[in-house]
């Protein structure tokens, strides 16, 4: 085969791979249209969770504590992956490799060290020093 009728073929493969694709959600979308409830009802549209009525405002806001840690467990989470294939694959990369793994480890440990040091991880309220004055 030709190069031009080899690209013609990735091609094809491709968009079809798209309007598949697009397809497959478009009638997903409509099968649960059509097939799902339409009942109303007095409660349909209360929160209800494990049998029990909820009690109050359901807007609560969190400490942005909660959103940092989570961001930290991702960051450190898609590293061990990175580091899992490193680990699969050490005896094919060699030294060089080994020593890459290193670096990468140690930027990691020295970036804990700094979320530490910051306090980032600290989730304990600040105290303020007020000086104690002894009166005479």
């Amino acid at each position: 085969m030709s190069k031009n009728t080899e690209l013609i073929i990735q091609n094809w493969a491709f968009i079809s791979f798209i309007v598949g694709s697009f397809s497959l959600c478009i009638f997903m979308l409509i099968a649960g249209w059509l097939l799902g409830g339409r009942a109303t009802g007095r409660y349909k549209n209360t929160p209800f969770e494990s049998g029990i009525k909820s009690l109050g405002d359901t807007h609560i806001r969190f400490s942005a504590k909660f959103y940092l840690v989570a961001m930290f467990f991702v960051i450190f989470d898609v590293e061990t992956l990175f580091l899992y294939a490193w680990a699969i694959s050490i005896r094919e990369i060699g030294w060089t490799g080994f020593f890459e793994g290193l670096i990468f480890i140690l930027v990691l440990l020295a970036s804990l060290v700094y979320l530490v040091r910051i306090g980032a991880l600290n989730w304990t309220p600040v105290r303020r020093y007020i000086p104690i004055i002894k009166i005479r």
